[in-house]
């Protein structure tokens, strides 16, 4: 699939079918995370794989995780992060945000859908998954078979600004 093509499919599913993600698929978007760019490559994170119905359920004392058969919970440690040297400017979030990204469409690569998902409790997540010292979650990404509507990968003239309004040439 062409890149503009794969990334006007993707979407964000807010339902999905109570089928497993194949493990294939799994290893598939986590080898997408693994060849993800970080800041001077030191690669400050970490991902969790949380698929185990009573994980899922601890997770979703944090989040709304959309009853997704699978979420990815990418954390990073900040202090392993690189750190602009002129205002001091830590990458950590960026990086994970870069990972997740691959990872989002690598999921819609193996036919999955998914939903990133920034809104929940961090210190929930930390408490209940015993996270390491220094291990911050940044990104949730629910992935699985979505169960709602699709929409048209020919919908971003309609839901985004113009482009002439977001650039500027020089």
């Amino acid at each position: 699939m062409e890149f503009l093509e794969l990334a006007k499919k993707r979407y964000a599913a807010r339902t999905y079918r109570q089928q497993p993600v194949e493990p294939e698929k799994i290893n598939a978007v986590l080898q997408a995370a693994y060849v993800a760019p970080t800041a001077a490559n030191l690669q400050p994170h970490h991902i969790f794989v949380i698929q185990k119905p009573e994980n899922l359920q601890k997770l979703s004392k944090a989040a709304n995780i959309y009853h997704a058969p699978l979420v990815f919970l990418v954390c990073v440690e900040e202090s392993a992060a690189w750190v602009r040297p002129f205002d001091r400017k830590n990458h950590g979030d960026i990086d994970a945000s870069i990972i997740t990204d691959h990872m989002m469409l690598e999921a819609t690569e193996q036919g999955l859908n998914s939903v990133w998902i920034c809104y929940f409790k961090p210190d929930v997540i930390c408490s209940e998954f015993d996270l390491p010292q220094g291990c911050h979650p940044v990104n949730l990404l629910a992935v699985g078979y979505g169960a709602g509507p699709v929409p048209s990968p020919d919908r971003h003239h309609e839901t985004r600004k113009p482009l002439e309004t977001i650039v500027t040439w020089y």
